[in-house]
């Protein structure tokens, strides 16, 4: 992909004008002679896969679909996706519903293959679904290559109204966000957090977490956060913070971290706790 994002300037600005420009910047991507090949191919024969196996099998089928869920590094490790298609979602034993990374249970969840007799291939709008996360996540990663910091707003802005939604209870939801190194990378920043928050035991950051948010936002919750003036909020935090930090290393580090996490489509407790605590 050829693609590259305008962006004048980085940090809080740069988020303003990203904002003001992201549909005609969408458009520009929306042109691009490879993604657009991409495009027509997946369109084209999507409909004819309809086991996990035919997928993994097509590299450039299997590209397209892990792009959608950014999980592109993992284009190469086809017995381990397949498997992760296979089992589906529904049996709680299920490879995907094992992983961190909840990134693989959605893209199980989408194709269908482990969880119904039809996969979703086969239904007539399954491919513009795909196809516009698709898009999203190529768009996002033309960002990241320009500012760290804004790719993982972006992440925020449709993550944080999806965990919303999930039939969590609220320190489960603030468990996930400890769980995601971009989410965390965000809160962390945005809340003044020092580097050493991290070695904290696991319950520890969650009492940290929610007093941080009733003390900003004067609601403990992290469902507070699915509404668009909150979020914007927690954004501009965000990214002045990182603005001002940046030259001390902190920020810049959980920032630069947070994105190699997305890029590689991880989010273990494991790294976390190895990355913010070093």
């Amino acid at each position: 992909m050829t693609y590259s994002v305008i962006l004048p300037t980085t940090g809080y600005a740069g988020w303003t004008f990203l904002k003001r420009t992201e549909d005609s910047q969408k458009q520009r991507l929306a042109t691009d002679a490879a993604l657009k090949r991409d495009e027509d191919y997946f369109r084209a024969k999507i409909g004819g896969i309809k086991t996990a196996e035919e997928l993994v099998s097509d590299k450039r089928l299997l590209r397209v679909a892990l792009g959608a869920f950014g999980l592109s590094d993992d284009l190469n490790s086809t017995y381990f996706i397949r498997k992760v298609l296979e089992d589906g979602t529904l049996d709680t034993a299920a490879l995907a519903n094992k992983l961190s990374n909840k990134q693989y249970a959605a893209l199980s969840s989408a194709f269908g293959f482990g969880d119904y007799t039809t996969p979703s291939t086969q239904l007539s709008d399954f491919a513009d679904k795909i196809l516009a996360k698709y898009e999203q996540q190529q768009f996002e990663v033309a960002v990241g290559a320009a500012d760290s910091s804004l790719r993982i707003t972006l992440y925020a802005e449709h993550e944080l109204p999806d965990l919303a939604a999930k039939s969590l209870s609220e320190d489960g939801k603030w468990y996930t966000v400890l769980g995601s190194e971009p989410l965390r990378a965000l809160f962390e920043t945005a809340f003044g957090l020092p580097a050493s928050f991290g070695t904290l035991d696991i319950d520890q950051q969650l009492s940290v977490m929610k007093q941080k948010a009733d003390a900003r936002f004067g609601d403990t919750s992290l469902s507070q956060f699915a509404a668009p003036e909150a979020q914007q909020k927690l954004i501009r935090d965000f990214l002045l913070r990182a603005e001002l930090t940046s030259g001390l290393g902190s920020t810049g580090t959980k920032a630069a971290a947070a994105l190699q996490i997305l890029q590689a489509g991880q989010s273990s407790s494991a790294s976390i706790l190895g990355i913010l605590a070093g």
